[in-house]
Parts: C-alpha cells; structure tokens; sequence
C-alpha cells in the first residue's frame, strides 16, 4: 500500500469549463489551448468578475517574479558574503547546493496545505515567508542564522513552485498555455534581473552586501498585496467552480473514486525525470558557466554578459514554449528539439569556446527552456485539480533531489582534471536522457488515466 496522501478522483469528467470574462461557456466539444476538449476540464461555474481576474493575473506574475531571486542575487554576492561572514570555501559550497534540496523536501508539504487552506492561501503564506527570509538573513552575524533565513525564504519559494500550476489549472482552465507562458516569462525575467542588477545596485547603495541582499525583500513584498486581496475575497473561490472555497481542491471528486498512486504512474516518473535533468543543466549553467569561459580566455565581465544571455533568452521564449506546446497532443518533439540546442552548444564549447561563444550563449538560453515546457506538461498531464496539486509537487520534488548531484560532479571532475573536457562532457550527456524522459513526458495522457488502467 502506497503512504502517499490518497485523492479521489471523478469518476466522470465535468462537461463545461470556467470561461474567461467576456465570453460564453465553453461547449463540450470545444478545444481549449492546452490541446484539451473542455469535457477534461475540471468544474463549471460563474465567470470570473475581470477585476478579480486581473488581480489573479498581478498575482501570479508577481509571485513569479520572486521565486529566484533569493538565490541569483546571492550567487553575484556570494564571495563577500562568504569573506562577511567567515565561511569557509566548503560551507559556501554546500550554501549553493541549499536551494534544491529545500525545494524538494519543502514541496512534499505543499498538497497537504493546499487541502487544508487553498492553494492561495498557500501562495500567500509562501510570500510572506520569503519576505521575511530576505529581510532578516543580511542582519544575519552568523552562518548558522544566514542559513536558517535563507531556508526560510527557499520554504516559500519550494511551495509556490508547486502551486504555481494549480493556480493557473484552477482559475485558468482553458488558458493553461498562455499563463503558464506568462508566469514563466516573469520567473525568468525575476532570475535574469537579480544576476544582472544586484551588484551595481549594491554599489549604488554604498558598497554594502546586506544591503544589496536586502533590497530583494521590497519587491517581495509587493507581491503579498495581490494575495491577501486573494485570500480575503471569497468571490475568488466561488468563481472558481463548486468545492473550490479555501481548503478544497478542485476537482478531488467524491470519497469513494479510485485513489491516485503517482509512484505507478509512467507519466509522473517521467516528468519527475525530465524536471530534475533540466533543473540540473539549469544550476550547472548558473554556476559553472562564466567560469568555463573565463577559463577559455574570455574577459570577465564579457563572460558575464554571455551568462545574462543565456538567461534573457528565457524571457521571450518562455512565454512562446508553453502556448506552443499546449497547442500540441504530443510535447515530446519539443522537448527533443530544446535538448538538441544544447548539444550543439555543448560540442561547440568544446571545439571553439571563444570563436563561437554568442553563439553558444544563445543555443544554451533556448535549451534552458525545457523549464517552462515542463510547467506546461504539469498542467496538461492531468485532468483534475487534485491531479495537478499531486503532481506538480511530486514532479518538482523528486526533481530537484535528481538535480542536485549535477553541480557537484562537474565541480569535482574539474577539480580533478584541470580542465572542461570531462564536465561538458557530461553536461552534454544529461541532456540524452533529458530528451528520452521528455518524449515520455510528453505523449498524449493523463495521470488519471493510467490510475485506472493499472487498477
């Protein structure tokens, strides 16, 4: 018997979907942009007043703003916060490979609360704490309290990881594409704008690292306003559907429908695989990349500028990646595809790291956009509400427990050999079963469907 949380699911699919303001009700043969007949849909229900929608878009879009740059900003401060706080060269190592193991132990918790107080509610709390990380870690006098606040914040961060998904599949039905389009466009816009900006803006705050890390806490808490306005209107859940008022999730179904074992599902495996990978190339980028061409001969501050690359490319695509794909029965040759840019990248960084590094620069950006591809099969790989809470957390925490071993076997198979033959070597090797873990991913089905088949 499976120890995981046992959902229900509908034993039957409803027959209208949530139509966005200003439109009619969907029809049961109609198609949404997520590829999906408006029959898989969850719950039907009174459209969305638009206030109340663009509140939820100001939310979403500022929450994702905040879910990276806890960790972008203190990777362009790390050496004087390590040299401010006494840590030695191992610890601020181990400090890097903190975020992915926060997201995935703190997202396992993330379906429970959302049963509990909704998915909102969630995202809500999940801001706050990630304010208050980021206010109190720079008065921080020691590792140990540094540590402890930055976990803090990578708490809010690892649960609104999960939810981001649930959010758009509960209020966005038929527009899964597009907001998942948008909030990974602000993510990446979040990610890229921290690297770029915090070390001038530290400088233009005196010189100050805790300031510079500190500052990070405003933006954050713009983003509990939307929330709380959220949370305290109860329209927001009514016009949800039937059950969807805090502390249900949509589209849980009766008590007595077959329960949802993630752990037999190929799909979920899958996705699970897919993420980790993608998530591993993207830390080993962040982390290793300047210094890979720093050490072909590239300036510093022009490896710098090729790292903002990779990440900027991320902003237009990751809004085009998952409306395209939601418009396709099979993501699997998208996924090829994006891994494909990163093995010409890869063999071109070999051969000619300095002739070619624009160039590079560019393929890698679109490679790192399997991230938002994978968000969009979160979505479209299950039908109910309950199914997407399940999961997006089980996909995003098994995922990041694959990825953290990747940064970590580049670092030393550098160390050991002197130079980046090997490390590319395997970066370009994750991105073979990347691919394999993606064409899976990416077939036409649900989570739900396969419950029922091996039941």
């Amino acid at each position: 018997m499976s120890d995981e949380p046992q959902i229900p699911i509908p034993t039957q699919p409803h027959t209208q979907t949530l139509s966005p303001p200003g439109t009619a009700s969907a029809s049961v043969s109609g198609v949404t942009d997520s590829g999906c007949s408006s029959a898989s849909l969850d719950s039907a229900g009174p459209r969305m007043p638009v206030w109340l929608t663009r509140l939820l878009v100001a939310g979403l879009v500022l929450a994702a703003l905040n879910l990276r740059p806890a960790i972008t900003s203190l990777g362009s401060l790390l050496e004087e916060v390590r040299v401010g706080l006494h840590m030695s060269g191992s610890v601020a190592g181990v400090l890097t490979s903190v975020p992915p193991l926060c997201f995935a132990l703190f997202g396992f918790t993330a379906p429970r609360l959302a049963r509990r107080f909704g998915p909102g509610a969630v995202v809500c709390a999940g801001m706050i704490a990630i304010t208050a990380g980021l206010l109190i870690r720079p008065f921080a006098n020691g590792t140990v309290g540094f540590l402890a606040a930055s976990a803090f914040a990578l708490m809010g961060i690892a649960v609104s990881n999960v939810l981001m998904p649930v959010i758009v599949k509960r209020y966005f039905p038929d527009r899964v594409g597009t907001m998942t389009g948008l909030y990974s466009m602000a993510l990446a816009l979040g990610t890229a704008s921290a690297a770029a900006v915090t070390v001038p803006m530290t400088e233009a705050l005196g010189g100050s690292w805790r300031m510079g890390l500190g500052v990070w806490a405003v933006l954050a808490a713009v983003a509990v306003l939307p929330w709380l306005g959220l949370v305290r209107d109860r329209s927001a859940a009514s016009a949800a559907g039937p059950g969807a008022m805090p502390g249900s999730v949509p589209g849980s179904g009766s008590a007595s429908a077959a329960p949802l074992r993630l752990r037999r599902s190929r799909t979920a495996w899958a996705l699970a695989c897919f993420f980790g990978l993608q998530a591993s190339g993207a830390y080993i980028t962040m982390g290793w990349m300047p210094q890979i061409f720093r050490d072909a001969g590239v300036p510093a501050g022009t490896a710098g500028l090729l790292l903002a690359v990779i990440m900027v490319m991320g902003v237009p695509l990751a809004f085009v990646i998952p409306r395209t794909a939601a418009r396709m029965k099979n993501q699997g040759s998208v996924g090829v595809a994006l891994g494909t840019c990163g093995l010409i990248a890869y063999v071109g960084l070999y051969v000619a790291p300095v002739g070619g590094a624009w160039l590079w620069a560019v393929l890698l950006g679109i490679s790192n956009c399997a991230f938002p591809l994978a968000l969009t099969m979160i979505g479209m790989r299950a039908r109910t509400g309950a199914g997407v809470v399940r999961l997006s957390a089980f996909t995003q925490c098994v995922g990041y427990l694959i990825s953290i071993p990747g940064p970590l076997l580049v670092g030393v198979l550098y160390q050991h050999t002197g130079g980046w033959g090997l490390p590319i070597a395997l970066m370009a090797g994750f991105l073979v079963p990347q691919m394999v873990a993606g064409v899976v991913a990416g077939r036409d089905r649900t989570i739900e469907e396969e419950a029922r088949v091996r039941d």
